[in-house]
């Protein structure tokens, strides 16, 4: 009853026009940017046109769909344009033949370091038996967890985390060595023959390890509007990811000075990337569809860490506040290894504490090569440059006459006043996702997730 109350009174109160107007600017932030100060837009003869002073609201700009559901929404929107750009062409100074160059969808995933819970189902639909003699059903928390915490290797596993990033680095490395070993020159001339790119995003799996999803693809050397050299095909292209998968390995130290060899886990995935649009992300033989492949990566772009309720989404100070959160058991651990391993003086370059509510994952989740496609920063950058060209038009100002914008805006706060105010806006967001659902065309017809 008293929840009702606080909803009737805030939408009764006399400030909750200005409050919704700000919000529903921000597209229903859960944690906006409140701002104090003007902005003043003049012709550059000094002529006003437009000047407004107060407060506004900026979007946090959180990719997770855990902390803000309404950034992680644009985020996504921006992945998707960024990833398509570089599958299908045809727009950013990508050209369409980049559909014809050899291109692969790539999964790399972590090594075992120790049996976990599983379910796994037979062709005709019957549970397999875990390792722990369980039948696990589909919603069993345990599922990804441990089977005996004791034995895991927790230490391995964060250090294996905090590690994949540079372990990605050297599989890189190693593919565009396989890559020039079958062009016929050497490791240092392939960047004068061909240039290898992709777009790649990082996933966590149930037992709390990233694996990267990846989008290859071949160039010339001077990018996507190059034609890479002959000789390299499809089938080849396949046969030097696996080569170069196979040979990555990173040696670090464990504690106590003993030599750790990183490398991927067995299970690889590999599939064409053809140019037909489908209605599925894969098509009858397997291969995936350049139509689809976008939207696939950006949604795994906004996800968070997890499979525990309450599992943290912001760096925690201490271990005590683990002990108010509802977390699985192998989840608190991989935190817990991630804290320790931190405090150690070997270990400090990692800043694993920073990073330990990530479970030890350090790198950003989406990543590209500098000439895959566009950049966040020139979609961004051209969404801000088109609301100020439309209110230019309603000025009634030529679009295309150069103008001046001066902006004075200080930090006042962030995140909304009352856990109402937080709980409207949340429900704004929603609103507005669902009427963008049932506005889209048919899945066969669809080009934008």
């Amino acid at each position: 009853m008293s929840h009702d109350l606080d909803l009737t009174s805030r939408l009764r109160a006399f400030d909750y026009p200005a409050w919704r107007a700000r919000m529903e600017a921000t597209g229903g932030c859960a944690h906006p940017v409140r701002l104090r100060g003007s902005s003043t837009i003049t012709t550059t003869g000094g002529e006003v046109l437009a000047q407004r002073s107060g407060e506004v609201w900026a979007p946090c700009g959180n990719r997770r769909d855990t902390v803000c559901p309404a950034c992680s929404d644009r985020y996504a929107a921006d992945a998707f344009h960024l990833i398509r750009a570089g599958l299908a062409g045809q727009e950013r100074g990508v050209p369409a033949s980049v559909t014809d160059r050899p291109r692969a969808f790539l999964t790399l995933t972590a090594p075992s370091f120790g049996p976990v819970h599983t379910r796994r189902l037979t062709a005709r639909g019957r549970v397999i038996p875990c390792s722990c003699g369980r039948h696990h059903q589909a919603n069993d928390p345990n599922i990804g967890g441990a089977v005996d915490h004791d034995t895991y290797d927790y230490t391995a596993a964060i250090l294996w985390q905090a590690h994949a990033g540079k372990l990605w680095a050297r599989f890189a490395i190693a593919l565009r060595r396989a890559l020039a070993a079958r062009l016929g020159v050497s490791g240092r001339r392939f960047g004068q023959v061909a240039r290898l790119s992709y777009a790649k995003v990082a996933e966590y799996q149930r037992r709390g390890l990233v694996h990267f999803h990846a989008a290859i693809r071949l160039d010339g050397p001077e990018g996507p509007t190059d034609h890479p050299p002959a000789g390299i095909s499809a089938e080849s292209l396949n046969d030097a990811v696996r080569e170069a998968a196979a040979a990555t390995v990173l040696d670090i130290a464990r504690p106590d000075g003993t030599t750790l060899a990183l490398r991927w886990g067995t299970q690889l995935d590999l599939r064409e990337i053809t140019p037909t649009a489908h209605d599925a992300v894969t098509d009858e033989a397997g291969e995936i569809t350049d139509s689809r492949l976008a939207g696939y990566i950006a949604k795994y772009a906004t996800k968070g860490t997890g499979k525990s309720d309450g599992h943290p989404d912001r760096p925690i100070r201490s271990l005590a506040h683990l002990e108010r959160m509802t977390l699985a058991e192998h989840h608190r651990r991989l935190i817990e290894t991630a804290w320790h391993l931190g405090g150690l003086t070997q270990y400090a370059e990692l800043n694993l504490r920073k990073w330990a509510h990530m479970l030890g994952f350090r790198g950003h989740f989406l990543t590209k090569s500098r000439a895959y496609s566009t950049t966040f920063r020139t979609i961004r950058g051209e969404r801000r440059a088109w609301r100020l060209t439309e209110q230019l038009a309603e000025l009634g100002h030529p679009t295309d006459e150069p103008v001046i914008v001066i902006n004075d805006w200080h930090l006042v706060g962030i995140g909304h006043h009352t856990d109402t105010d937080r709980e409207l806006a949340l429900a704004h967001a929603e609103r507005v996702r669902d009427d963008r659902r049932s506005s889209r065309p048919p899945t066969s017809e669809r080009t934008a997730p």
